[in-house]
């Protein structure tokens, strides 16, 4: 009834519950005797008797509040002190239940100990042993149990001199020390109330047996006061030694809180340093103050402050060394430094981060003026992106000017490849400026040599195209068309293959044709052999070439010659060719040793310079060759 109560069922079938509220107890009290006040007569505990039950509709209808649940298997039912309860199970089940308490039970476990001494009622345990025994170690309690405590123990202190103070205004003056704590409950309860004594009891010499507590202390016995005395656990010096300790607990967390909120306030106008801020958390920590508001700010700016200390100590170590750290922008560098400055704690890295931000800022105007200055030469730009790097923040300037850089390194790129005297630009060299400068951030100097360059692979193509109909075409274009188109072609500043491969083929053209003409104009006939090489060159040429027409007639001519002179003059399977037929014999004899010599030396026969006395000249020319036959005939015959 006076305490908190856990019911769980574990497993079973539910279990129905009546309550009535602690603030209706006293309600529900008053009604009961009212309507049963034979029973109280004989029994004045019978509301703590567990046969006692009463129809709720009875109490609800004398405007007692009546609450009620079923607990299922898995649920707890919490029955708070002073509150009234029954119930029954609605089948078989099993339940456990177990007493507990907190710290803002202890004033209602002290009421209750004077319900029960009204009602002469048993008590389960010794209010006063229990808050002596808590008293007696105040190191072992948390802030919010000592501070209960403390006031229940300032109570009992002062209720015990009160009463030890009535007996010795009786004339009881002996007084005995009594470990309580190690007598049974039933050697130590009072014969009147039967509460269980701690801090003091009265007894009598002559009647051992008797004990009563200081509140009954004119029931003991009839003995004289002289034969009674006083049995007693502490002397009145020891309980407000007790109780000072417990008020140093308690009051230990408030001194340490003031200084804590000082600190974090900055009250005094002194921000502590972060060794002073350890040592109040090493204090918590030590005396084990619970978890509170407090602490947790004071553990929070103590966090805060040490990865401000460690950001700061990299940003400035960066700076030393030249080993990257993790940029930060400016208004994160800004927001740092704000942080910093917020916390209620002295961090000497506060001046380094500020003349970082000072050199940030410092550089952030000196980039805006560069910028500022269109064109900025690409060195200028270099020069600051390289300092801006070393400051390991980034800002925007940073990216305007890598913006800037890149468009300047593109166009200058563009320039000296455009604008190079002595080289034309190769197609792929064009296109691969084209991909680049579609990367560069756009601007109107951009813009424009990408339209230059465009305009120029686009013209570049379009001839590139008509060479290469010029060169696979089946229908031939004369030389005057293809040195027109090299002409024109001329003029763009590229390195055009195709256009190269025409150049080429039209200067072969030309060469062939000065060969045919020197061949035709010639004082000799022209060798069968070469015009029909000119002829197979001709044809392989992508160039129309109306001399080659005439050549294929001449040639085509010679071997119709050459066919019915053959069959003229030459015997079938014969040994001797054409030309040894036409030509006057040098030795005369048998065709059978003839043929034997020609077998045996092929190469003996055979008609050379040496032998007709020409030249390689004069053996281009028919006549000449007539007349050397002739006059080696008339040798012969002589």
């Amino acid at each position: 009834m006076r305490r908190f109560l856990g019911c769980p069922i574990p497993r079973g079938e539910p279990k129905t519950w009546y309550g009535v509220p602690s603030f209706a107890a006293e309600h529900l009290e008053e009604v009961m005797k009212k309507l049963t006040p034979e029973l109280f007569e004989s029994q004045p505990d019978l509301l703590h008797q567990l046969v006692t039950l009463m129809n709720p509709n009875t109490l609800m209808a004398h405007g007692v509040p009546v609450v009620r649940t079923n607990q299922c298997a898995g649920e707890f039912v919490i029955t708070f002190p002073r509150a009234y309860h029954s119930g029954f199970n609605q089948g078989y089940n099993f339940a456990e239940a177990v007493n507990f308490c907190t710290a803002d039970w202890l004033p209602a476990g002290r009421q209750c100990i004077e319900h029960y001494r009204r009602l002469r009622r048993y008590c389960v345990f010794s209010h006063e042993e229990l808050i002596c025994k808590m008293a007696a170690s105040p190191e072992k309690l948390d802030l919010n149990l000592a501070a209960a405590v403390h006031k229940e123990m300032f109570v009992l202190v002062q209720e015990e001199r009160k009463l030890r103070k009535a007996l010795l205004e009786k004339g009881i003056t002996e007084a005995e020390r009594e470990a309580f704590e190690l007598l049974p409950d039933d050697e130590r309860q009072c014969d009147k109330c039967k509460t269980t004594c701690f801090l003091s009891a009265l007894a009598c010499y002559d009647c051992p047996q008797g004990l009563v507590c200081l509140y009954h202390m004119d029931d003991l016995c009839k003995c004289p006061r002289s034969k009674q005395y006083l049995r007693y656990r502490y002397t009145l010096d020891e309980l407000p030694a007790m109780l000072h300790k417990l008020k140093v607990r308690a009051e230990s967390f408030d001194t340490w809180a003031n200084k804590v909120r000082i600190a974090l306030e900055v009250e005094d106008g002194r921000k502590r340093t972060l060794e002073e801020l350890r040592a109040l958390e090493s204090e918590a920590r030590e005396r084990k103050f619970p978890e509170n508001e407090l602490l947790h700010r004071l553990k929070g700016c103590l966090g805060q402050a040490e990865r401000c200390v460690s950001e700061a100590l990299g940003l400035i170590s960066s700076q030393e060394t030249g080993v990257p750290a993790p940029a930060l922008t400016v208004e994160e560098l800004r927001a740092f430094l704000e942080q910093m400055n917020q916390l209620p704690c002295v961090m000497h890295q506060i001046g380094d981060v500020q003349a970082l931000l000072e050199r940030v800022e410092a550089f952030q105007a000196e980039a805006r003026a560069a910028l500022d200055v269109p064109p900025p030469a690409p060195g200028t730009l270099q020069e600051l992106l390289e300092r801006g790097a070393r400051l390991g923040v980034e800002v925007p300037e940073g990216r305007r000017l890598e913006r800037q850089l890149a468009q300047a390194a593109w166009l200058e790129e563009v320039t000296a490849t455009l604008r190079s005297p002595r080289a034309r630009v190769p197609l792929p060299v064009m296109r691969g400026l084209i991909q680049a400068g579609r990367t560069v951030a756009p601007s109107p100097a951009v813009d424009v040599a990408m339209a230059e360059l465009q305009e120029l692979l686009t013209i570049a193509q379009r001839w590139e195209e008509k060479a290469q109909m010029c060169l696979e075409a089946r229908q031939k274009h004369p030389p005057a068309t293809l040195a027109a188109i090299i002409k024109e072609a001329e003029n763009i500043p590229a390195l055009l293959p195709n256009i190269q491969a025409l150049k080429e083929a039209l200067a072969k053209a030309r060469a062939w044709i000065a060969d045919v003409e020197e061949i035709q104009n010639g004082d000799h006939y022209p060798c069968l052999d070469d015009l029909e090489g000119l002829v197979a060159v001709g044809r392989d040429l992508p160039v129309r070439l109306e001399e080659l027409r005439q050549l294929e007639v001449q040639v085509g001519t010679a071997h119709s010659w050459r066919d019915k002179a053959s069959r003229t003059f030459l015997k079938k399977n014969s040994c001797y060719t054409l030309l040894e037929v036409l030509c006057p014999c040098a030795d005369a004899g048998s065709d059978s040793s003839k043929r034997l010599k020609w077998r045996q030396e092929p190469g003996l026969y055979r008609l050379d310079a040496e032998s007709l006395g020409l030249s390689a000249q004069d053996l281009r020319d028919p006549g000449a060759v007539i007349m050397a036959f002739k006059g080696l005939r008339m040798e012969q015959t002589l």
